[in-house]
């Protein structure tokens, strides 16, 4: 009898299901929300039903239907087992999902709540955490779509011990999407043209959605034309045609373009835009080197600086030139290789001292106003806003250039005359003098060495005296001053005395003439000594001196 009573507890202690494990039970009865469970030798149990319910959606349970549920305690106070379909969902869970995380499988699951920095996911029973960053390839604003829906995860990271999960949605995006662009971009070859929508647009071009794959239409192949940023031209969903220009196998990256698809406009450049020829244009771009000038849809060409003013030469481009504003320029050359044209823009007005050298030949006398004064001389305002120049030299007969200079002032309206253009210097050079017969010409030309003059004392210095003859100014050295070296003393004369003296030299270049009274003392000597005789005679040099001064008187 003992014996039997062992065997019977022993058998008893093998079926009878143990605290803590998953055991299988049958529905026999759904009432009040819940599900009665029968789990064998008269062991029942009741669950809600919403344990037995995936997230967001209603359970699928019926009286006979066989479950498995985990037993926490074989009998409450009520004499009931105590189950849970939550506990045995969730052990089961985790076997699966630490198989799956070993072969790397995807494992189902349904998003149903947030949480800080992500979402609550429900891979049947185990709760798993999904991070913000692993929820799509870009930021998604609104998750609502994705909420409730059974859909596939890629596992990242688990620890059974402390009930940690972490999925990751993205990573299976990313591989369907690197599955799907192979696939695309195995079709696609360089040259074909294709379709897409614009699915972004950034400062640098657009990228087009080709049917799962996207490419980059940079701004530069957008049109042979210059665009400054892609929205001038293009919309995020727009509908393109675009061509592959380039496929990089490594990297999968695929660049498009849609002037390709365009005639190019410098194929006949040559001949619509001939050296030389003038065209009307639009100004694009101003830069400290120069202004981009748009002579047609893709055809750009560049006055330099240097290009653009005959007389403004340091002036900035912006000053002259304006964005937007229309101008007319001259084809100066064509780079096709480098795709360059060079404009000029002064050309088309012609070369000012060209043309002020046909209105203005050399002996014209013109009036202008002064644009500045320097050490150099007078710059007067010219037709063709051009400056002529007169050099100090050329400002008065009779005074020094920096003494004459002084009698002008800026503003000031003069008439002078033109003596030398040079066209390939820039240069118009004036005179003031020249309004006037030179006075140092007009004098001279009766003049000659050992001419007798009578001059007027202006000056009077140690060394000698200043003289002023017919508007000629000279200057005697007091070694000319006589004869006698007694009297060869400056402070014998004085200003406005007039006396006589001899031409001993005239310098033309220079415009001086020399005078010497000396020179004139001995000149007489010689002559009278001639007419009346010498000292051998007999008679004195004083009886020769006297009788040729009684004889002049």
């Amino acid at each position: 009898m003992a014996e039997f009573e062992a065997l019977l507890n022993e058998s008893l202690e093998l079926e009878t299901p143990k605290e803590g494990n998953v055991v299988k039970g049958k529905v026999i009865a759904v009432e009040a929300g819940q599900a009665i469970i029968d789990i064998g030798y008269k062991m029942e149990g009741r669950i809600d039903l919403k344990e037995f319910s995936l997230a967001g959606q209603d359970p699928e349970l019926g009286e006979g239907d066989t479950v498995e549920v985990f037993l926490e305690r074989v009998e409450n106070s009520k004499g009931e087992a105590v189950l849970s379909r939550e506990k045995a969902r969730r052990e089961e869970a985790w076997d699966k999902l630490e198989k799956a995380a070993k072969t790397e499988e995807k494992v189902q699951g349904i998003i149903f709540g947030r949480v800080k920095g992500g979402f609550t996911v429900d891979l049947d029973g185990a709760i798993a955490f999904l991070p913000g960053s692993q929820v799509d390839v870009r930021p998604i604003r609104d998750a609502s779509s994705l909420m409730n829906v059974v859909q596939p995860f890629q596992v990242l990271k688990m620890d059974r011990r402390r009930g940690n999960i972490v999925v990751s949605r993205r990573a299976i995006l990313e591989e369907s999407r690197a599955e799907q662009r192979a696939e695309v971009v195995g079709n696609l070859a360089e040259g074909k043209i294709v379709e897409g929508i614009i699915k972004n647009i950034t400062d640098y071009g657009a990228f087009v959605d080709l049917g799962g794959v996207d490419g980059l239409l940079h701004v530069t192949d957008m049109a042979w034309k210059r665009i400054s940023h892609p929205s001038e031209k293009l919309s995020i969903g727009d509908n393109v045609k675009v061509q592959v220009i380039k496929i990089n196998q490594d990297t999968q990256r695929i660049s498009l373009g849609m002037k390709q698809l365009e005639e190019d406009p410098w194929t006949n450049i040559h001949d619509r835009f001939a050296i030389g020829t003038k065209h009307n244009g639009v100004v694009t771009n101003i830069t400290d080197y120069g202004a981009f000038v748009e002579l047609d849809a893709g055809v750009e060409g560049l006055v330099h600086v240097s290009e653009m003013s005959w007389t403004k030469k340091n002036a900035h481009p912006g000053k002259i030139v304006s964005t937007s504003q229309e101008v007319q320029v001259t084809v100066l050359e064509i780079d096709t290789e480098k795709r360059r044209v060079s404009l000029g823009l002064k050309q088309t007005t012609g070369n000012p001292w060209e043309n002020f050298a046909s209105s203005n030949p050399v002996g014209t006398k013109l009036k202008g106003e002064i644009k500045n004064i320097t050490e150099f001389g007078l710059f007067i305002g010219l037709d063709g806003d051009i400056d002529g120049m007169v050099h100090l030299s050329d400002i008065s007969w009779d005074k020094s250039g920096e003494e004459a200079i002084k009698d002008f002032t800026k503003g000031q309206t003069v008439e002078a005359k033109v003596i030398d253009i040079d066209v390939e210097k820039e240069r118009v050079s004036l005179s003031v003098k020249d309004l006037a017969d030179d006075p140092f010409t007009k004098v001279v030309k009766s003049l000659k060495r050992g001419s007798i003059v009578t001059a007027i004392v202006t000056a009077v210095q140690e060394n000698g005296i200043e003289v002023e003859h017919e508007g000629l100014k000279s200057f005697i050295r007091k070694g000319d001053l006589s004869r006698d070296r007694s009297e060869q003393r400056s402070e014998r004369f004085a200003v406005g005395n007039k006396l006589d003296a001899r031409v001993t030299n005239i310098e033309k270049n220079n415009r001086k003439i020399s005078l010497s009274i000396k020179a004139l003392e001995i000149a007489e000597e010689k002559e009278a000594v001639q007419q009346y005789g010498s000292s051998d005679a007999g008679a004195s040099l004083g009886d020769i001196l006297g009788a040729a001064l009684k004889n002049k008187e």
